[in-house]
């Protein structure tokens, strides 16, 4: 009787501990729900007649279907019976190198390393489950974070391979990670642009309440429709100043997005149902976490832009700790969070010095 004492202390103590994530969670939803519902508030007073007037873009910018950038192709996976959308560049047969877009993006944020990368590769950039072109389940369970993973091991097998260079920026980083670490076979070498190791990620927004702040829209999209429509008002302003703000936009000294690159992104995002998948990604996140399996097995690289206003520096650095090979971190001092597309020649030049040396380690 008194060796099951410590057994149900332990339970009660996981109980606690669960009860007081779940209260964080949702209290923090909460608040930044009605920080955002202020700002809707005052978008209605000061532009009562533009806050809900938006534009659904019927036809593509040019850029988008730009044939220096690859082939626009689709693949429907067998298990899951999806479509995904994906651009191809280089030819069949080279080695395999797989990208992974962020949030709010698609397929063309990789539109400087496609170029750049299809000489020696077989360059894939994916429009992820719900995103662009790619089919959008409608329930937000088709948004586990174990249905992401297995969409990569899918699309692997589909297009024919059964290893890749795996390349993911931000939310695209955090599936990189999790791919890298279900199925370190399938991984060559991992590359991430501004996310840490998925459990230095959890611990330490526990831990730091700037981050926590920092990552408010995280705990923001744990509720249905409003961050839909607080995307939309006055024409998807939030979504343009992501890119173009002062404070989480590319800097002065990055390379700008064009016109034509705006409205690609608006393009994209204007479509009927359009950010649901998308932002569906985040509202499973806190189920599934913390993480079972920690350690990354392959050669990583990491890349980090240090203007990024949604995540801290710090983190990079404690990353290496789950990385049991070779681990490497830059930081670009003047780069944001939009760092292959901010700083395309220096982050293509940082990744072929990795692939190459790499390439001589094996040799």
């Amino acid at each position: 009787m008194a060796s099951s004492s410590p057994c149900i202390l332990d339970r009660l103590m996981v109980a606690i501990r669960s009860l007081l994530f779940w209260a964080l969670v949702y209290s923090y939803c909460g608040l930044c729900a009605c920080i955002e519902l202020l700002k809707l508030l005052w978008s209605l007073g000061t532009r009562p007649g533009k806050t809900f007037q938006w534009l659904i873009r019927e036809n593509p910018p040019g850029c988008l279907n730009d044939p220096s950038l690859g082939t626009h192709c689709y693949v429907r996976i067998k298990d899951s019976g999806l479509r995904f959308h994906y651009v191809a560049a280089g030819e069949r047969g080279k080695p395999l190198m797989l990208l992974l877009h962020g949030f709010p993006e698609f397929w063309y944020s990789w539109r400087h390393q496609m170029r750049e990368f299809k000489s020696e590769y077989r360059v894939v950039a994916l429009d992820l489950r719900g995103y662009g072109e790619t089919d959008a389940p409608t329930h937000r369970e088709n948004y586990k974070l174990d249905c992401l993973i297995t969409d990569i091991k899918d699309i692997l097998e589909s297009l024919g391979y059964s290893k890749c260079v795996l390349i993911g920026h931000d939310w695209g980083g955090m599936i990189a990670w999790l791919a890298a670490i279900c199925y370190p076979e399938m991984v060559i070498k991992l590359i991430v642009v501004n996310f840490p190791h998925p459990s230095v990620f959890t611990e330490y927004i526990l831990r730091h309440p700037s981050q926590m702040m920092k990552s408010a829209f995280y705990y923001f999209f744990q509720m249905p429709w409003f961050p839909e429509l607080m995307f939309t008002i006055n024409d998807f302003k939030t979504l343009k100043n992501l890119f173009t703000g002062p404070s989480t936009g590319i800097g002065r000294k990055g390379c700008k997005l064009t016109a034509e690159d705006i409205e690609a992104y608006l393009y994209v995002f204007s479509q009927p149902g359009a950010l649901t998948g998308p932002i569906n990604h985040y509202r499973n996140l806190f189920s599934c976490l913390p993480l079972q399996h920690h350690e990354v097995t392959m050669p990583t690289l990491l890349l980090w832009g240090e203007r990024d206003p949604f995540m801290e520096v710090e983190m990079a650095e404690i990353t290496r700790i789950y990385v049991k090979n070779q681990f490497r971190l830059t930081i670009l001092s003047d780069a944001s969070h939009w760092l292959q597309q901010d700083q395309p020649d220096i982050v293509n030049k940082l990744i072929w010095t990795f692939l190459k040396e790499e390439s001589r380690k094996r040799e």
